[in-house]
């Protein structure tokens, strides 16, 4: 196995990240009604990017698995999207594209109208099973084995961060 490769996702290119995807919603002409931060890694830069756009926030607790902060939360959403509500839902990383594939699932699954919906990343794998709307910095997997670290994740202790690049060697192999 090949040693982790740990590369700093600087608190410079977050911000400059959050702005860049502000200005391409901002070019687009499409506004959210609401942003949602998918905790954890999205939840910081949601928090700047609700700032910089002056749009409220809310944020979806997906990482902790304690259904009332998600599956409650989801369905209030789902329900404003079938009002009209535009939401945008901020993550750190789309990588494999597992957490975006579920928040759609659990979305769907509570009636919620696709079209009103859009995803935001600060880095976007384009070998991820997901699309999303907004990215600041593509990556690809077959060539990119970085494991990335945000600003938010420096804290934690390089154990930790080796355990979650080997959840799916094959980013990183």
């Amino acid at each position: 196995m090949n040693e982790i490769v740990f590369t700093p996702f600087t608190h410079e290119e977050m911000v400059a990240g959050v702005h860049a995807i502000a200005a391409a919603i901002e070019a687009e002409g499409w506004r959210p009604s609401l942003l949602v931060g998918v905790g954890r890694g999205g939840l910081a830069p949601s928090v700047y990017l609700s700032h910089r756009m002056d749009l409220q926030l809310v944020s979806v607790d997906h990482s902790a698995r304690i259904a009332p902060f998600g599956t409650e939360l989801v369905a209030v959403l789902a329900a404003r999207t079938r009002a009209g509500a535009h939401l945008l839902f901020i993550e750190d990383i789309n990588d494999s594209g597992k957490t975006i594939g579920e928040i759609r699932a659990a979305l769907a699954a509570e009636s919620a109208v696709d079209a009103n919906i859009r995803f935001a990343v600060l880095l976007d794998n384009s070998l991820s099973a997901q699309r999303v709307d907004y990215r600041y910095r593509a990556i690809d997997r077959s060539v990119t084995k970085d494991w990335f670290v945000f600003p938010w994740e420096a804290m934690a202790p390089r154990e930790k961060l080796a355990a979650e690049a080997m959840e799916v060697p094959e980013r990183i192999a």
